[in-house]
C-alpha cells in the first residue's frame, strides 16, 4: 500500500475520536492539530481548559492565518511519511487547514467525514464525561464551528463519509471496512 494521510472530520459528537482511535489501532500515526494549541498553552504556562484554549487558538489564527495548525504540523507529517508510515490527522477543522494539507500532499491526502444528525450528536454530547454540552450549547457550538472556523468545507469535500447513527462497534466496523478497502487497492 502506498502511504496515505487521512484527516477525520465532522461536527462535535459525530464520532471522530473513535474513528481516529481505530485508525491508530490499525497502524496509522496520529497527528493532532489541537496538539499545536496544547504546546502553545504549555509554553505560556496555561492549563488546557476551554477558557484558555479559545483565545490562544484565535490569536494563533489571527497572527499566522486560519491554516496555522496545518502549517505547523507539516514537518511532523513529513517525518512519519518518510518512515513509510500512514498518518491520521485529528482536529483538522478549517477549510484553510484542508488547503494547506491538500496542496502539500495532493493525492496522498484524503478526508474521512464522520456524520451523525444533530439530535444524535447532542444526546451523545450531553452524556460525555469530558466537557459535556447541553442541547443549546451543542447547537451553539455547531453554529460557531460552521460560521467562524470554516468547519463545513472539509466535511463537504470528504472522499469518504461514514454515517454514525448506531453503536460504537458499528462505527469501528465501518472504519475497518474503509481501511481494508484502502490497503487492498
Amino acid at each position: 500500500m502506498k502511504r496515505i494521510v487521512i484527516a477525520v472530520v465532522g461536527l462535535t459528537g459525530s464520532g471522530k475520536s473513535e474513528a481516529v482511535s481505530r485508525l491508530v489501532e490499525k497502524g496509522f500515526v496520529r497527528i493532532g492539530f489541537n496538539d499545536i494549541l496544547y504546546m502553545e498553552l504549555d509554553m505560556r504556562g496555561l492549563s488546557h481548559i476551554q477558557k484558555n484554549e479559545k483565545p490562544i487558538r484565535e490569536e494563533l489564527r489571527t497572527k499566522e492565518g486560519m491554516g496555522v495548525m496545518a502549517v505547523r504540523s507539516l514537518p511532523q507529517i513529513d517525518v512519519i511519511l518518510e518512515k513509510g508510515e500512514n498518518v491520521v490527522i485529528e482536529s483538522l477543522y478549517s477549510w484553510s487547514e484542508y488547503k494547506v494539507i491538500k496542496e502539500k500532499y495532493q493525492n496522498v491526502f484524503k478526508i474521512l467525514a464522520i456524520y451523525a444528525p444533530p439530535e444524535i450528536r447532542y444526546e451523545r454530547l450531553s452524556k460525555r464525561e469530558v466537557r459535556p454540552l447541553t442541547h443549546e450549547g451543542a447547537k451553539a457550538r455547531d453554529y460557531a464551528e460552521i460560521e467562524n472556523i470554516e468547519k463545513a468545507g472539509p466535511i463537504a469535500i470528504a472522499d469518504w463519509t461514514i454515517i454514525n447513527v448506531g453503536t460504537k462497534e458499528e462505527l469501528i466496523n465501518d472504519v475497518d471496512k474503509l481501511v481494508d478497502g484502502i490497503t487492498t487497492s
